[in-house]
């Protein structure tokens, strides 16, 4: 199984100040930057776009981790990768052609020399047979637990059976594919989607807002990091 990596969503941080906050993040021992792309249509919300994701780029090395909440992907996904996203992530929901989205991402110039990771999300209601026909062509499977739309929900438990299903899938075809989890994850439950063979974990107010940790992003963090391993 990958190494277990913590992606802070810049979705709860503070957008006054968004790239001081990428800073304190990325010195705290992020893994990832994790970045929520929604449009108003595939989910009830809008944030960012790439000139937002361009702006960033200069202020931190680490992995970009960019989740297209959107409609059409496909004309976008060339943007964000211009911008500078290590990796780009859709909806097999929003994707018809989702074969062939995920060739489209592959074949995009990376920044950095290498190739653009490609990624598919399932909302909490779609089964993991979605995705399991283009596994081979996935870096990163995104389980949402949680609806997808706004930060702050709390983890859908019910979520757990996927990602145990996903887990051996992935084992059972020998795949380095990774599993992420997006949605409620905090210091006290980590340990349950970790121990159900998820290696990726997305978490918003647990470090931009931890009640255990108030402004402390490097101990959130290593909270978040202690309990996953421990699981």
């Amino acid at each position: 199984m990958p190494t277990p990596a913590i992606a802070p969503s810049i979705l709860s941080a503070d957008f006054s100040r968004l790239g001081e906050e990428v800073c304190a993040i990325d010195q705290a021992g992020a893994d990832w930057i994790h970045v929520d792309v929604m449009d108003g249509r595939f989910v009830p919300n809008l944030t960012i776009g790439p000139m937002v994701v361009r702006a960033l780029r200069p202020v931190t090395a680490k992995y970009m981790d960019c989740h297209l909440m959107i409609v059409e992907p496909e004309k976008y996904v060339g943007e964000f990768a211009a911008a500078g996203a290590d990796g780009i992530t859709v909806h097999a929901e929003a994707c018809p052609h989702l074969h062939r989205n995920l060739q489209q991402i592959h074949d995009l110039p990376h920044h950095g020399g290498d190739r653009v990771r490609a990624g598919v999300s399932l909302n909490p209601h779609t089964p993991i047979e979605a995705v399991l026909h283009v596994l081979e062509l996935c870096d990163l499977v995104l389980l949402m637990t949680v609806n997808p739309g706004f930060g702050g929900q709390r983890f859908i438990p019910q979520v757990r059976p996927k990602i145990r299903a996903l887990r051996a899938a992935i084992d059972a075809r020998g795949l380095a594919t990774r599993v992420q989890v997006d949605g409620g994850v905090t210091a006290a439950n980590i340990h349950e989607s970790a121990s159900d063979g998820a290696d990726t974990f997305v978490a918003g107010s647990a470090v931009f807002r931890s009640k255990e940790h108030p402004g402390d992003y490097a101990g959130a963090i290593a909270a978040l990091r202690r309990n996953a391993a421990n699981a």
